[in-house]
């Protein structure tokens, strides 16, 4: 089985700042909305997965803040006319035939890794759909990520690029069950976790290829060639510690949806009749041609009141809507 898992909220804000000023009749933002669906739907197209899921940050771990209460602190508020959007994509993914998956205070990455995890240990393949650096870490013979952007493609006419562990070393300049190693060093502005002053990526592999590991790096400080790096090192011990744990992914939660009910199956008439409300007349049409061609074809007429919901997802209350009512 192949299985897909989105990192929602990544491709949420993506959507929002590449596609301006999108708009329906009554005004209404649905740029994020259009992004998302189309993003989505070419993904499935490329990949042909068996299996699939958006995952949504639902808060932070506790075990994090508590270890660095600024933990993400720095990240700006989410802009007024992406909320609604949110709202309205995270009930419009069952329709895709994708399962929506949230955990109070928990993280789409370690979601993503509990995922990843378990269904390596079936033999599935899996692909993340994904820019977070913390999840390359994940990344072996059996789990890679897709990536669109143009310094990941091997060819100017290449769609899509799936990294493996090579491109994850090129990439990174170590392996990427070092990866965790690397940002134990250098930290995340991203996420608003402190790295070693004056080390960077490049010096980070370095030192570890030199060593072999990280643990290595810190038992052996003498070792260290430069001694302003070693010092740096010396006076960071509890810092790096403390960075290893943040950026440890929580690879054995409990499976919040069994995947064997995440295999992908659009609902056509409703995800229409929610295209129709967005007013998406191009993406609708596409849509309607695609569900004509499947063994059950969409009814002539859309429902008047689609239900946004889905048994095997964890979607927020609140999940109807009249065609016409799009927020």
């Amino acid at each position: 089985m192949r299985l897909l898992l989105i990192d929602g909220h990544y491709y949420v804000y993506r959507s929002f700042y590449a596609i301006r000023e999108l708009t329906n009749s009554r005004g209404e933002p649905t740029n994020a909305i259009y992004g998302f669906v189309k993003t989505v739907r070419k993904m499935i197209k490329d990949l042909a997965p068996d299996l699939g899921a958006v995952l949504w940050d639902e808060g932070l771990p506790k075990r994090r803040t508590e270890l660095q209460p600024a933990y993400k602190a720095t990240r700006t508020e989410m802009p007024q006319p992406m909320r609604p959007q949110l709202d309205f994509i995270r009930k419009l993914t069952p329709l895709l035939g994708l399962a929506s998956i949230g955990v109070e205070d928990t993280e789409a990455d370690d979601l993503i890794a509990a995922y990843a995890t378990a269904a390596a240990a079936r033999g599935d393949e899996v692909i993340l759909a994904t820019n977070d650096k913390d999840l390359f870490q994940l990344v072996d013979e059996r789990c890679r990520v897709y990536s669109t952007n143009k310094t990941d493609l091997s060819a100017p006419g290449d769609a899509f690029a799936l990294l493996g562990p090579g491109q994850v070393l090129a990439k990174w300049g170590v392996p990427p069950q070092k990866i965790g190693e690397v940002l134990a060093l250098i930290g995340d502005t991203a996420d608003n976790i402190p790295g070693v002053g004056g080390i960077g990526q490049k010096t980070a592999a370095t030192l570890i290829n030199e060593h072999g590991s990280l643990d290595s790096v810190l038992a052996n400080l003498d070792s260290v060639k430069s001694e302003r790096i070693r010092e740096k090192l010396r006076a960071a011990i509890p810092l790096i510690e403390q960075n290893r744990e943040m950026v440890r992914l929580d690879t054995d939660l409990a499976l919040p949806v069994p995947m064997e009910e995440m295999r992908i199956a659009p609902r056509w008439p409703e995800l229409i009749a929610a295209l129709e409300a967005c007013e998406f007349k191009g993406l609708t049409a596409d849509v309607r041609k695609e569900a004509s061609a499947c063994a059950t074809p969409p009814p002539a007429t859309p429902p008047q009141e689609p239900v946004i919901s889905n048994s095997n997802a964890l979607a927020p209350k609140g999940t109807a809507f009249q065609q016409g009512e799009l927020f």
